[in-house]
């Protein structure tokens, strides 16, 4: 097959590392000079990009286009793309939800195929490999495995239903970014009382990720009925140092969802799970 020609929209610091590897199994990797900062123009010229003046440019000269940009512009950038009558494939490789990322599907239907796309891991430098999870038309998915093969960017596809990539990336993302929040609220709550070496210490006997056992997920639903007040306590402690209380008290008002299962030893993963969810 013929190497496509990429264009890369918004080259930030992803988005510029991930066309840069693109262009390892493409003709060229464009990208748009048009509305584009002197920092953006750094760095599409640092990983090795080629500019065009405007976006119908690479639109014109474009098989693949990817799209990465800040979340909130993802769909305006679509509704850009969609008056151009793009033709190509559209891999839209924001961190939006399952839903955004149909609707962009069926904005730039029926001329462009779209991706769905979501990035895990930091951008491909320094010895970093991140995985671009895919889902969406078979034949569109495995032109993308190929653009990356080789190529510091992993691929994975998940299926042929767009939403599916969206809603991994954004499963992910829910845990580890909350995650590094909490250590925040939490070291932050110890250091105030002059605790924090101590809890660093207490935290150092367990490395693992919660995340990577959700077996424990039924055992916490039985004892939400303890967990719930206790965080109660925990936000009251941390609004009485001026830190943000506000995600303990969620974590909390989650917690009250089980409160059917108080002590219930034998609660399945499934069970916990479904009773977590209300209409």
């Amino acid at each position: 097959m013929d190497q496509p020609t990429v264009g890369i929209l918004h080259p930030g610091s992803m988005g510029a590392a991930v066309a840069a590897c693109a262009a390892a199994n493409a003709a060229e990797v464009l990208w748009c000079e048009a509305g584009r900062s002197s920092a953006s123009a750094a760095r599409a010229e640092q990983f090795g990009l080629t500019p065009v003046p405007t976006l119908p440019d690479l639109l014109d000269r474009s098989d693949i286009v990817i799209s990465l940009c800040p979340p909130a512009a993802a769909e305006d950038l679509a509704r850009d793309i969609a008056q151009h009558r793009f033709t190509g494939v559209y891999v839209e490789a924001n961190a939006i939800n399952p839903e955004r990322a149909q609707r962009i599907t069926a904005l730039l239907g029926p001329d462009a195929i779209v991706v769905d796309g979501g990035v895990v891991g930091s951008p491909p430098v320094r010895g970093k490999t991140p995985t671009l999870y895919l889902s969406g038309a078979a034949a569109e998915t495995e032109r993308i495995e190929a653009l990356f093969a080789g190529t510091a960017v992993r691929t994975a596809v998940l299926g042929t239903e767009v939403g599916k990539a969206s809603a991994l990336k954004l499963a992910y993302a829910s845990f580890q970014k909350t995650s590094r929040v909490l250590v925040a609220l939490s070291v932050g709550m110890a250091r105030e009382h002059g605790v924090d070496q101590d809890l660093i210490e207490v935290a150092a006997r367990r490395t693992d990720s919660y995340l990577s056992e959700p077996q424990y997920v039924a055992k916490t639903a039985a004892r939400a009925w303890r967990w719930g007040p206790e965080l109660e306590e925990a936000a009251d402690a941390l609004a009485a140092v001026g830190l943000p209380p506000e995600m303990l008290r969620a974590a909390a008002t989650t917690l009250a969802r089980w409160h059917d299962v108080k002590d219930d030893g034998e609660l399945t993963l499934t069970d916990a799970l479904n009773s977590l969810v209300q209409p």
